[in-house]
């Protein structure tokens, strides 16, 4: 049976809170014990208002009625510079498979298929965060680390 990948609406809100949720868990290696619930709020507000205004597409994928993954992209906007005069910049998020689902390439048609979407709009600077797991996957798609950044802790 083939997949079914589809991209997000409103009405899948739910599934993509659910499922940010249980990435930001297993990326974190968070127990269910610890409480998600200001999270999960403040994710199906952010859903709420990115999907409508356009700055956060998702895909969800299916096997039949069985939701088995999901990967998604926010878009923003900094102050050009010379290697991206427009500023604007993808970042690429929320990329997760069932673990009886993965090694199936969900998540490489997954991640085309954003990139994809990514270019049409003419942004070209596209960046991610990626798990140990999900490293190779980003480097044979040609993403390379970066030597320069850095971040402020909270």
């Amino acid at each position: 049976m083939a997949f079914i990948y589809k991209r997000a609406t409103l009405a899948d809100i739910n599934i993509l809170t659910e499922t940010r949720i249980e990435v930001l868990r297993a990326a974190n290696q968070l127990s269910d014990a610890i409480d998600m619930s200001e999270v999960q709020r403040e994710t199906f507000n952010y859903y709420q208002k990115a999907l409508c205004d356009g700055s956060h597409i998702a895909y969800l994928v299916f096997d039949g009625e069985r939701f088995i993954g999901a990967g998604g992209v926010s878009f923003f906007q900094v102050m050009p510079t010379y290697h991206n005069p427009s500023g604007n910049k993808a970042y690429i998020m929320n990329m997760y498979t069932k673990p009886a689902y993965r090694r199936r390439g969900i998540a490489g048609k997954t991640l085309d298929m954003l990139v994809h979407d990514i270019k049409s709009k003419g942004i070209t600077a596209i960046s991610l965060e990626a798990t140990a797991m999900g490293r190779p996957l980003y480097e044979k798609y040609g993403f390379i680390r970066m030597k320069d950044e850095m971040e402020l802790p909270g």
